[in-house]
């Protein structure tokens, strides 16, 4: 098999991923606070055995997933570090069993919690869950849990799908001798034109928020475990899914679940900001693995304006539509790159509304529909698959949303304490009473 360019040692940290350390300014507190879960349920047992043979024929032309996050000094510029080949070591593949279905949920929360640590062990790692409770046979539940600036969600099943196509071609590479491109290549404007669009979107960014939003994730409030809870639904024959799947529908039905949250708990009545990511990487390609590939829009509303969902989408998308047309969209994802010339400490500082430590309103994202080179993994039919990443803590919630075997997944991430489990159940309601779903939990 073809290695990897084994002069390449170093993978920067890309602007977003700087981004996601940022929002825990604490150097020595990385690990769980930046968790991303992807639970994959198949329809039997999976063997261990295939998952390692794939992940050391992986190695042999990517070294990411055993490398080890390095800064040289304290400003210094933080990137994956990898060795030869023959340090590499695989990930750690663990296994569990379970005998009833609701000791699932409490096996994933822990698995949320277990902290990532990427200056001493590698990135990421798996779990296994075999359920011996499931019927008509016994199942898995197959977890990838990684340090979120390593990759994003697109990231996470791109690496799962390069590691089933090892496991279904024993012998040959899948990609023959020319290996995918598991990182993008640099930027090759000049760095005078990328200054110039990157100034464009600071000045852009310093307006966004005159007046600070406020989360429910702010003071007196400490960080806690990261909680989740998930529920499948089915869309009925009848709906207008193609309204409704749009991502600044689904951002205007949790902004009116959100809203409802901020007047029980008496918060301010400000505007909400919340960022929109877009997927830079081409669409219909695969696209590179490792790195945080996105960009940001940022969409701003008044909470009476989610009393009208349609007319809020509507809204949402000429927001959105008008910072393509501008190229705005393009603009903070450039900016975001010049963040490696800055301490982590300071990258949110150059935007009036962080001073007091608020970033945005809430997290929210749809991760769009399972791969179709996924229908089955590791010799197993996928019968479900969702991620749940920790959202920082603050704002301290999420809600995400997917789509997997003709079911859409709705996963409220949380910090414990910001929220309790009947609230994150009621925003779960609201999403399903607004959208016209079915639940098929």
């Amino acid at each position: 098999m073809p290695a990897l360019n084994r002069d390449v040692r170093r993978l920067p940290l890309r602007g977003a991923d700087l981004v996601l350390l940022a929002h825990h300014p604490s150097w020595k507190g990385v690990g769980r606070d930046h968790n991303t879960m992807l639970v994959v349920e198949c329809d039997g047992p999976i063997e261990s055995d295939r998952i390692a043979r794939a992940w050391d024929r992986f190695l042999d032309v990517c070294p990411w997933p055993a490398a080890r996050l390095r800064r040289p000094f304290p400003w210094g510029k933080l990137h994956w570090a990898a060795g030869a080949r023959a340090s590499l070591a695989r990930p750690a593949v663990r296994r569990t069993t379970i005998t009833a279905r609701e000791e699932l949920q409490r096996e994933l929360g822990t698995e949320l919690n277990l902290a990532v640590e990427p200056r001493r062990e590698a990135p990421l790692r798996m779990l296994i869950i075999d359920d011996e409770s499931a019927r008509p046979a016994p199942s898995s539940v197959l977890v990838l849990t990684w340090f979120h600036p390593l990759m994003d969600a697109r990231g996470g099943e791109n690496l799962l799908t390069h590691l089933n196509e090892l496991d279904r071609h024993e012998t040959a590479a899948p990609w023959g001798d020319t290996p995918p491109a598991f990182v993008s290549g640099p930027d090759r404007r000049s760095l005078v034109e990328r200054g110039r669009i990157a100034g464009g979107s600071l000045r852009y960014l310093k307006t966004l928020a005159p007046v600070p939003p406020v989360s429910p994730g702010g003071p007196p409030v400490p960080p806690g475990r990261a909680c989740f809870r998930r529920q499948s639904f089915t869309v009925p024959e009848a709906a207008d899914q193609r309204a409704t799947r749009e991502i600044c529908w689904r951002v205007a039905v949790v902004g009116k679940a959100m809203t409802e949250l901020w007047r029980r708990r008496g918060l301010a009545d400000v505007p909400c900001l919340l960022p929109i990511s877009v997927d830079v990487r081409p669409k219909g390609e695969l696209g590179a693995t490792f790195g945080n590939h996105l960009a940001f829009h940022f969409a701003r509303f008044q909470p009476s304006d989610t009393a009208d969902v349609p007319t809020l989408a509507r809204a949402l998308r000429r927001q959105m539509t008008d910072a393509l047309r501008d190229g705005q969209i393009e603009a903070n994802q450039v900016a975001l790159e010049f963040l490696q010339y800055q301490p982590l400490s300071r990258m949110l500082r150059v935007l009036p509304w962080t001073t007091d430590g608020e970033l945005f309103s809430f997290n929210c994202a749809d991760l769009a529909d399972w791969p179709n080179a996924l229908a089955e993994c590791f010799g197993r039919k996928v019968t479900n698959a969702y991620h749940v990443p920790v959202v920082p803590p603050r704002p301290g919630i999420g809600v995400f949303f997917n789509r997997c075997g003709g079911r859409s997944n709705v996963v409220v991430s949380w910090i414990e304490g910001v929220v309790t489990e009947v609230e994150a159940a009621r925003i779960i309601d609201v999403v399903r009473e607004e959208m016209g779903w079915i639940d098929a939990s």
